[in-house]
């Protein structure tokens, strides 16, 4: 069911139902005329069943009650019908808004040839002498002929030469645009993108597609507190790039309204079409779309890019904050997040030491160091002798006497 939110579509939707409700009142009531005449004026003799509706038809007010029947009946078939007809209409008008301009003149030029087709098939038709079949078989053929019309045309836009030189198509780039950059919903609510942006270091169109505006419109409407903001910090930074950079916002949708894939299937398709390139921070997403052929920019991949090379023996100053996993580990970050683990710092959380690399891994979230501190042999075998000798202590061995 659509809802009908316009007050001019309502207008519509009332003038359209209207105009052909009366239309099947008076095909109705013509239809029951004809039909009432011609068993009355039968005799009857031939045939039982019309000899029993014509004594029927004759009797006091069987003539009235037959046309007024005949009248509800075209009238219920006809609002039936205008409201399913509306209803189709208004969904082919959302289609066609969404449609590029090429698409737009190529379903023009499909209707007008499927209705010079059918005007040349008319003196065919009209051959049969009978009206009626005549009118019910123009329509049916009219409607075929320019679905068919429609149908070619719009598949054979591309190949024709006229039709991507043309007067109106002069700007490619408003038509379908170069190489531009696909913004994901996590990206937009993660927000480093519009720093990014503004170092021009992303060049081309930004384009929001229409279903990631919706989903993040969702998530700002969500009744979870976290949720909705995260939802409206992506909007803030969405209105903050719209004024400040070249972005657009559906205007390349072509997706069908009733496509109920996700959006990660969405900005995959999408880009194969623009020939885009998708921006996210999303490791899923990014697997998905390499998989397909579709190139992706990835945020976090560019941030671990950017973090300083660190190579073993480099000495530096960190702040020990929380145990390791393993035994005497301490762990510390540095300003840009890399997380160092500092052997032999177990017992200095809290404080700031110098120490010296001895390795780096690369990870999928990023670098992690291993370091060690600085000039720690002392310590380490102050903490070698005192665990030596409260072992000792503990293992309860045999005791000198003490000589006074």
């Amino acid at each position: 069911m659509i809802v009908e939110t316009n007050s001019g579509l309502r207008a519509w939707r009332f003038a359209f139902v209207l105009v052909l409700v009366i239309l099947g009142a008076y095909a109705g009531a013509e239809l029951g005329n004809q039909i009432v005449l011609s068993v009355v004026s039968s005799d009857g003799s031939a045939n039982l069943l019309v000899s029993s509706y014509r004594e029927t038809l004759l009797s006091s007010g069987g003539t009235l009650t037959a046309k007024v029947l005949f009248l509800l009946l075209g009238t219920l078939l006809s609002y039936l019908i205008s409201t399913t007809a509306f209803n189709r209409l208004v969904i082919v008008g959302d289609q066609l808004r969404n449609m590029p301009a090429s698409e737009k003149l190529a379903a023009i030029a499909g209707v007008i040839l499927g209705m010079i087709v059918t005007v040349l098939v008319f003196p065919i038709v009209s051959s049969l002498k009978q009206p009626g079949i005549v009118i019910i078989l123009m329509v049916l053929i009219a409607v075929a002929f320019i679905y068919l019309g429609v149908v070619i045309m719009t598949s054979m836009k591309d190949e024709l030469p006229f039709w991507s030189r043309g007067p109106n198509q002069g700007d490619s780039a408003e038509t379908k645009p170069e190489r531009c950059k696909i913004l994901d919903t996590n990206v937009i609510i993660d927000g480093r993108v519009a720093d990014i942006c503004r170092t021009g270091f992303i060049e081309g169109p930004i384009y929001v597609p229409g279903f990631v505006l919706d989903e993040l419109q969702h998530i700002a409407d969500s009744s979870d507190s976290l949720k909705r903001a995260r939802g409206r910090r992506g909007l803030d930074i969405l209105n903050q790039m719209r004024t400040e950079l070249k972005m657009m916002v559906r205007t390349y949708d072509n997706t069908d309204p009733n496509d109920r894939d996700e959006v990660d299937a969405k900005l995959v398709k999408l880009a194969k079409e623009l020939g885009g390139v998708i921006v996210t921070n999303d490791f899923n997403l990014n697997k998905v779309a390499e998989l397909q052929g579709v190139q992706v920019l990835n945020i976090n991949e560019l941030a671990n890019a950017l973090k300083p090379v660190v190579l073993p023996g480099e000495e530096m100053t960190v702040t020990i904050i929380k145990e390791g996993k393993e035994i005497n580990q301490g762990v510390a970050y540095l300003d840009d997040g890399t997380m160092i683990v500092v052997e032999g710092a177990r017992r200095r959380i809290g404080e700031t030491l110098e120490v010296v690399t001895s390795s780096v891994l690369q990870t999928v979230a990023g670098k992690m160091i291993f370091a060690s501190i600085r000039n720690s042999h002392e310590g380490e075998e102050e903490d070698d002798g005192y665990d030596r000798h409260l072992r000792s202590y503990r293992g309860g061995g045999p005791r000198r006497k003490i000589q006074h």
